[in-house]
């Protein structure tokens, strides 16, 4: 019989905790609990965006406002060399110029400006004032003025603290010791932090503030460079428009926009200063040149003459073509020689004829074109004469003989003028033979002269190179000389202003907008992230719907916070507010309870719990306290052996109960007590046995319960928590109606998977749960500081205090 307890005990045990664990029942996102979380922590999220804008708001009233001047340039920038070497220089400078704008970029920021820049606006000396928060610069607008000269040991980039005093006195606080000097005179010099210092009024000093706290800075000039290097940004807009943007960031924007437009102008001066000494450089260099080009130019010119000279001749190239046209106009007149000596010959030929023309009309010009090509006028007269003479002699012969005196006559006259003719043709033609022979000779002496010619071309040409050289090079610098004398004359700087710095009216930081975003941003970021935080934390059950969400089990209804009293232990409070909510509560959970089991007159009720803490003996004394007030006799059993509950809710004695009823040492009618209820009564625990699972699992505890249905209407058992010792589970099986107690606010949601787990294990159709210390208002619920005790478990109330507070109330006021 005992090995077979055991084994069912084992069961019991391994069905309430040993089987492997499900997954959560109701995973995922809990909108409700979300937005229960979210409202619960809407006062701490309007505090963070409070917080968040208060900081913005701390942030700008304790930032001093940083103010950017900027103006553009348009740069030309055309070097000496584009315009000696022409379109050749000025393509590499197209195509050089990003480098070029680089190249200024860093003009700009260098030590040459930054000394033209110191110069100019005296960045070496600040001056401030203290503000009723912050100390502002008085840039232009000091009522003082120093003037230094530094001595060895000088206090550069110290504060000195300047305090204005009656009759035109002042003093100084100087750093370091915090010692001060006495009353000293504006205008005389005075040592002082290692600097001989003479102090003078401007035109601010008659309206200047003499409570007002001044003081200055002398700053060395390394931390004048870094200063300007920091603030001043220098940067190319459009290189293919040769622009930059030339910008400074400073607290005061008056002294921003000087600086900038100083910037500018020191600018202008070095570029026009750089620009006179490349042309006095280009000029030395021209008149260097040209001293050295001259000598060599003369020398060229000598050695010219030299050649001219010995050749007789000044262009070969133009002696060469003289001779080829003197060749050319020789054969052509040769040609016509030649053919005049032709036509002479033929001439002869012809004189020897009859007849000199057929024709009728006697123009021997006619039949003989040639003939006027002659030149001898005589020649031409003569066979003019024998052209006649022939055609008078053939028309005589038409009417005379031979033998008559006219004919012979006429015969004569032809023959003396042929003679004539032959002579003056044989003249003629020995002319133009010896014209020829001329004409041969001369030929042959030009075409010697035109053999020579090359030799005489070269050497001329050899000495032609340099001399048109050194002329062309020699007029160029002449041309640029005088060129760069005009530039010279009006010297204007290669860029233009086109926007120049103007005082800025609002910051570029903190831009106020932005903070603001920023600290509404960050407040509700850190507000969303609480809410997260508090969602992901929050693992206990705080109302009904989670209950339902995350079981399987009826709820039987919610019992509310009890606050009306501070309680150490549970008691019964049903029956001194019997109109309470809280007892109406109870009511409502009565009346389902009648429900579940109606069929059932005599009805057996257990009640547990997953810890202690949970409200377990206090739902049990007063939800029998309810059924007993509607005339149903109940009793209840307290079974939580190990740690007994019931008779301190009842302020009795444990000194005999269950324990010894199980062990028949006593009867039930013994260990029977009455309540102020007249149909309530209760069975304590009695002393804690060794084995109380073993006394739950003997047949005594049965004949227990079946004696008590012959008494009682219901029997109420508060069991010991499920999740410490599984005594509830035994008494659970045999119960009509086990409640599973869950305390808000309290109970881990993780206990909610245990009564799923009883459910499907053990077959726990009709266990249903009850939603103890539901807050409604915000407010506390009774607290239990009784421990459980016997080192498995902590106490079953224990509860915090009440805060109490501003907060408190604004947190009963959200929800």
């Amino acid at each position: 019989m005992a090995a077979k307890e055991d084994a069912e005990l084992e069961e019991l045990i391994r069905s309430a905790g040993g089987e492997p664990e499900e997954e959560e029942d109701g995973g995922g996102l809990d909108l409700s609990t979300l937005l229960m979380v979210a409202r619960k922590s809407l006062p701490w999220m309007l505090l963070l965006i409070a917080l968040g804008v208060t900081a913005s708001w701390l942030f700008l009233r304790y930032t001093p406002p940083l103010y950017k001047a900027s103006s553009t340039l348009k740069i030309d920038e055309k070097s000496e060399a584009g315009l000696l070497l022409g379109d050749v220089g000025q393509a590499a400078e197209q195509k050089q110029n990003l480098n070029k704008l680089s190249g200024e970029v860093e003009l700009i920021k260098s030590d040459i400006i930054y000394r033209r820049l110191k110069d100019s606006l005296e960045l070496d000396v600040n001056y401030y004032v203290q503000g009723t928060v912050l100390e502002s610069e008085l840039y232009n607008l000091s009522p003082v003025r120093v003037e230094y000269t530094a001595n060895k040991g000088a206090a550069f980039n110290q504060k000195i603290g300047l305090e204005l005093l009656d009759n035109d006195q002042f003093k100084l606080h100087l750093p370091g010791n915090g010692s001060e000097t006495s009353a000293l005179t504006f205008g005389q010099p005075f040592q002082a932090a290692g600097f001989t210092l003479r102090v003078y009024k401007t035109a601010q000093y008659t309206s200047a503030d003499r409570d007002a706290t001044y003081s200055f800075v002398i700053q060395d000039g390394g931390t004048v460079n870094a200063y300007l290097t920091q603030n001043l940004a220098v940067d190319i807009v459009n290189p293919d428009a040769s622009t930059i943007s030339i910008s400074f960031a400073d607290h005061n924007p008056v002294k921003a926009s000087d600086i900038v437009n100083k910037i500018d102008t020191v600018y202008l001066v070095e570029k026009l200063l750089r620009k006179q000494e490349t042309m006095a450089r280009a000029t030395s260099y021209i008149d260097q040149q040209l001293g050295i080009n001259d000598n060599k130019l003369g020398q060229a010119e000598s050695n010219m003459q030299d050649f001219v000279k010995r050749n007789r001749v000044f262009d070969v190239k133009s002696e060469a073509s003289l001779i080829n046209n003197q060749l050319t106009t020789q054969e052509a007149e040769q040609e016509k020689l030649q053919e005049e000596a032709d036509m002479l010959a033929d001439l002869a030929r012809l004189v020897e004829q009859e007849r000199l023309t057929d024709r009728e009309d006697g123009d021997v010009f006619q039949t003989i074109p040639a003939l006027s090509t002659i030149k001898d006028g005589q020649l031409l007269q003569r066979i003019t004469e024998l052209s006649n003479l022939q055609l008078d002699l053939s028309q005589l012969l038409k009417s005379y003989q031979e033998t008559t005196t006219a004919v012979k006559l006429r015969r004569s006259e032809i023959a003396n003028i042929k003679g004539i003719i032959r002579e003056l043709l044989r003249k003629n033609q020995q002319l133009v033979r010896r014209q020829l022979a001329k004409m041969s000779a001369k030929r042959a002496e030009l075409e010697g002269k035109l053999q020579t010619l090359p030799e005489k071309q070269t050497e001329q040409a050899r000495l032609q190179r340099p001399l048109e050289l050194y002329e062309k090079y020699n007029m160029l610098m002449m041309d640029r000389k005088i060129n760069f004398g005009i530039s010279m004359a009006g010297t204007t700087a290669d860029f233009q202003i086109l926007s120049p710095a103007t005082v800025p009216t609002v910051p570029i930081s903190p831009v106020k907008l932005m903070v603001y975003a920023i600290g509404l941003a960050a407040g509700i970021v850190l507000g969303l992230g609480l809410i997260a935080v508090r969602y992901l934390m929050h693992n206990t059950i705080t109302n009904i719907r989670e209950l339902e969400r995350n079981t399987s089990a009826a709820v039987l209804g919610v019992i509310p916070t009890y606050d009306k009293e501070k309680m150490a232990v549970s008691k019964l409070v049903v029956d001194r507010n019997p109109k309470s909510a809280i007892s109406e509560a109870i009511r409502s959970i009565r009346t389902n309870l009648e429900f579940m089991a109606s069929s059932k007159k005599k009805r057996l009720i257990s009640i547990t719990s997953t810890i202690s803490g949970e409200g377990k003996t206090f739902v049990t004394v007063n939800l029998a306290g309810i059924i007993a007030a509607s005339d149903q006799r109940v009793v209840i059993l307290d079974l939580d052996m190990r740690k007994p509950k019931v008779n301190l809710a009842f302020d009795a004695d444990n000194t005999k109960g269950v324990s010894t009823i199980l062990i028949e040492k006593h009867t039930w009618q013994e260990c029977v007590q009455h309540t102020s209820i007249p149909t309530l009564d209760f069975i304590s625990a009695g002393p804690t046995p060794p084995n109380p699972s073993e006394l739950i699992l003997s047949s005594h505890f049965d004949e227990l319960i079946t004696q008590l249905h012959q008494h009682y209407d219901v029997v109420m058992i508060d069991t010991p928590p499920v999740g410490l010792v599984t005594d509830g589970i035994l008494i659970m099986r045999k119960a009509d109606v086990p409640i599973y107690i869950v305390r808000a606010n309290y109970s881990k949601k993780s206990f909610l998977k245990n009564i799923n787990k009883l459910m499907r294990a053990n077959g726990f159709t009709k266990l249903t749960t009850i939603l103890n210390d539901a807050k409604t208002t915000g407010g506390y619920g009774y607290g239990y500081g009784y421990g459980y005790g016997y080192g498995y478990g902590q106490g079953y109330y224990e509860e915090p205090s009440a805060p109490t507070g501003l907060l408190t109330r604004i947190r009963k006021r959200f929800s």
